[in-house]
């Protein structure tokens, strides 16, 4: 009995499609991999040029899954809120509170900008502060202590300033009654 030996090219042939399906396959997986990699970068990019430069809090966000658009809301809403808790938004609250946007990433024209402008414009209903306590205390319920303290002194820093920035009697940056109750009941809904 003889035993038929393969074709030689065949072999060759059906060895090299192997081949090719394997590394096909390992270039897609690798093609995947750089293509995510690009995308955290951008991210982390975009977290930096919004001033988050907390390479722990960067992680944190990332790891959760955080766009940093969304980000951009969660640290203007406060902003809108304690600026509104008066009835009215100042000049000099709303020029704060735009520049503090465009700090945080929100670029006119954007999606971002133009509901912040419709904010400003028009008060926000009670939902919006809803939302925001339940989005930040998720949010805060997943990070440690220590990033979880640097994200509250970040917003509530920048919301205070947004608070002062009315002034008081004679431009003094009081803080009204109102407005402190809001920034309590910020800071309250961060812990």
């Amino acid at each position: 009995m003889s035993m038929q030996r393969p074709d030689a090219t065949g072999l060759r042939q059906s060895g090299k499609a192997l081949e090719d399906s394997f590394f096909a396959r390992e270039n897609a997986r690798l093609l995947k991999r750089l293509k995510e990699k690009e995308v955290e970068e951008a991210k982390r990019q975009a977290f930096k040029d919004a001033n988050i430069d907390n390479e722990e809090l960067i992680d944190a966000l990332l790891e959760l899954e955080i766009e940093p658009s969304a980000m951009a809301a969660l640290s203007i809403v406060p902003l809108v809120v304690v600026a509104w808790a008066d009835g009215e938004i100042h000049v000099k609250e709303r020029e704060a509170i735009l520049k503090a946007a465009a700090e945080g990433g929100i670029e006119p024209g954007s999606a971002n900008f133009e509901l912040l402008e419709n904010w400003l414009g028009h008060k926000p209903g009670r939902e919006l502060m809803s939302t925001w306590k339940g989005y930040a205390q998720a949010i805060e319920e997943r990070l440690d202590s220590v990033v979880g303290n640097e994200l509250r002194k970040r917003l509530m820093t920048r919301t205070t300033a947004i608070a002062r920035a009315a002034g008081g009697f004679l431009g003094l940056g009081a803080i009204s009654k109102t407005e402190q109750a809001v920034l309590d009941e910020l800071e309250h809904a961060l812990e």
